[in-house]
């Protein structure tokens, strides 16, 4: 099967680095190397190519109304012009995906969701959307950077006339970013500050070379390895690995996102309402290594008998902390911090224990 592009191909390639398969698109696994990629964000801007992304909108005289109803937060909490960050659900309470949610008003609404879950997503909204409104799958329209780290805001307010000051995160405005019609949302993945951009495919290779030519080399291409330690590290989810459609978005930890009691409910929130009331029997659990030996995917998690409780679900080398972290699901006894867990590790079982997170402060 031949691997996709996205629209800034070219312009990501001529920055050098290794690229990889992952999703079924080409993407830079990483540049100048994970660690440095990683402090420049953390201690002044990278940029990374998100294009992949998939963008689905929704309009009609319902739009609020019948998006409202396929999440798990709640649209009629916020503003026009504000986001919002939420999960899908299944009616048994699984989880479709994770999405940004953009309230232009309540006929105009814009779903950011995960690449390799858009066409399922999708599919998922036109068969559930209620009333009079339409979904339109337009990813192949835009194309998406996110400029990201203390450093980012002063570097995109020097390209656009909209005064980016006041804006909070999780706002988003219509303006243009060096002259090019431009979406520009003060979110991110990576817990620092900074915009995600969505501005015309074919203009995406411009707005590239010009927030690096405006940076004056101060800017850093940012790879798929920085970009999974700086979410890592804030215990942000990554749908594949962290939750699917065989978690909740209680057991994930996302029930800050959850709105249980929300007017007019959303597929799921009976089964939900269950579950919070019975009690969860599990959660994710960040976790910390003792020894040096780093955790994996797919590793099991045993107690001290040797016996299978849990999988990681997320691990790696932190480049902040200096030490390996990942993420885990476990019986809910064994989620309070500092409570003693093992992760096996080829024959041995390595010591770990559970910590609050986010592993990192913001």
């Amino acid at each position: 099967m031949s691997l996709l592009r996205t629209p800034l191909f070219e312009n990501v390639k001529a920055k050098g680095g290794r690229f990889v398969p992952f999703g079924g698109w080409e993407m830079a696994v990483q540049f100048a190397g994970i660690q440095s990629e990683h402090d420049a964000v953390r201690t002044g801007m990278g940029i990374f190519d998100v294009s992949h992304m998939g963008e689905i909108e929704i309009r009609g005289r319902d739009a609020l109304a019948a998006v409202n109803r396929l999440i798990t937060n709640d649209l009629t909490r916020i503003a026009d012009g504000q986001a919002l960050y939420t999960c899908m659900c299944q009616p048994d309470g699984g989880i479709v995906d994770d999405l940004v949610v953009y309230r232009y008003g309540p006929e105009h609404i814009f779903i950011c969701c995960n690449a390799s879950n858009r066409e399922k997503d999708f599919a998922w909204i036109v068969e559930h959307l209620t009333g009079e409104a339409r979904a339109v799958d337009r990813s192949v329209e835009f194309a998406q950077l996110a400029v990201q780290g203390p450093a980012a805001p002063a570097l995109v307010q020097r390209l656009t006339r909209v005064d980016l000051s006041p804006m909070k995160r999780y706002w988003f405005a219509e303006g243009e970013v060096a002259g090019i019609p431009s979406i520009i949302s003060r979110t991110g993945y990576t817990g620092e500050d900074g915009f995600e951009l969505y501005v015309p495919a074919a203009q995406g290779g411009r707005l590239w070379d010009a927030l690096f030519d405006a940076a004056d080399g101060a800017l850093h291409p940012i790879g798929l390895g920085a970009r999974d330690t700086l979410r890592l590290e804030m215990k942000f989810a990554l749908y594949g690995n962290d939750i699917d459609a065989t978690t909740s978005p209680l057991e994930a930890g996302l029930g800050w996102v959850t709105r249980l009691d929300k007017e007019g409910g959303f597929i799921g929130q009976d089964v939900l309402r269950a579950q919070k009331a019975s009690g969860l029997t599990r959660g994710l659990i960040g976790f910390q290594m003792q020894g040096k030996v780093p955790a994996r995917h797919g590793y099991a998690v045993v107690d001290a008998d040797g016996q299978t409780i849990g999988t990681v679900t997320s691990g790696s080398f932190s480049p902040t902390l200096k030490t390996c972290i990942g993420m885990a699901y476990v019986p809910k006894s064994s989620t309070a911090p500092g409570s003693q867990i093992f992760v096996q590790v080829r024959d041995r079982a390595e010591a770990a224990v559970v910590v609050k997170t986010p592993f990192v402060a913001r």
